[in-house]
């Protein structure tokens, strides 16, 4: 299993809008809305790190209300 965490900065006033829209990404295991930098920390898993990629680029990336991205994906090690 693949494991990502999201860091999701909005356009002003639509960190509601863009996390009811995030809830229904089915990759998306997890989210929070959080105060600093980012507006929204999101936890994302898939089978693997290809489908992780493709979740992340084309389900969360193209949300409208998303004004920057920074990802994190799991490592094992």
């Amino acid at each position: 299993m693949a494991v990502g965490f999201v860091l999701i900065s909005t356009d002003p006033g639509r960190e509601t809008e863009v996390r009811d829209t995030v809830s229904n990404v089915p990759c998306v295991s997890g989210q929070w809305i959080v105060f600093g930098v980012h507006d929204l920390f999101v936890k994302v898993e898939a089978d693997d790190e290809a489908e992780l990629t493709r979740c992340i680029v084309k389900d969360i990336r193209s949300i409208d209300g998303i004004s920057e991205t920074r990802t994190l994906i799991g490592a094992q090690i």
